[in-house]
């Protein structure tokens, strides 16, 4: 399975890296306008994008066909997919992190409140679109799993509406954003 991740970490880094440039320019750029520590939500769906870009990859070299004679188990493949996918998501998300800790060291007002907030919003919705569309990669073409991944990201941004909805009906939400979107990230990790 190491073999199979390098493989698409091979793939992913020609891709990873414009897109981890394009971030920290996006939040340099985003904190004239919004709170930077916002970028945290974009960052981690951004770079998961790679994770497709493999599998779309896989497919068009017909990689699939050639790994069945390998000793490596259909499981062990999508395991490996889900791995590459967090794995990317938490790069994502640490290439985030340092423009919120460049503008923190010249007086930006970002607050641990906003990061863990933005921060949990983010990996719950990324986590949420992965588990839609990573198993769909696999039950469709590359190209109807591409429109299921874009979709999946607005699937999990409804779930997570009626998650917070759901919570609101337990506790006032308003006062507990960071508890209830921890409840949130709990849920989506499962």
């Amino acid at each position: 399975m190491k073999g199979v991740l390098v493989k698409d970490l091979y793939i992913a880094g020609s891709n990873i890296l414009v897109t981890i440039v394009s971030l920290i320019v996006l939040g340099l750029g985003l904190s004239f306008l919004l709170e930077t520590s916002a970028l945290l939500v974009l960052a981690p769906v951004a770079s998961t994008t790679a994770a497709f870009i493999s599998i779309t990859s896989d497919a068009a070299s017909k990689w699939n066909k050639n790994v069945i004679t390998m000793p490596v188990s259909r499981e062990q493949i999508i395991g490996e997919k889900f791995l590459l996918y967090i794995l990317l998501a938490v790069l994502g998300i640490m290439t985030a992190l340092i423009p919120c800790v460049v503008l923190a060291c010249f007086g930006e007002d970002i607050t641990l409140h906003s990061l863990c907030l933005y921060g949990s919003i983010g990996i719950s919705a990324t986590l949420l679109a992965g588990g839609i569309s990573l198993p769909c990669a696999y039950l469709f073409d590359p190209e109807k799993s591409q429109i299921v991944f874009m979709m999946s990201f607005m699937a999990s941004t409804g779930i997570i509406t009626g998650l917070v909805l759901l919570a609101n009906l337990v506790f006032s939400v308003k006062e507990n954003t960071i508890l209830t979107f921890n409840i949130v990230l709990v849920i989506s990790v499962i």
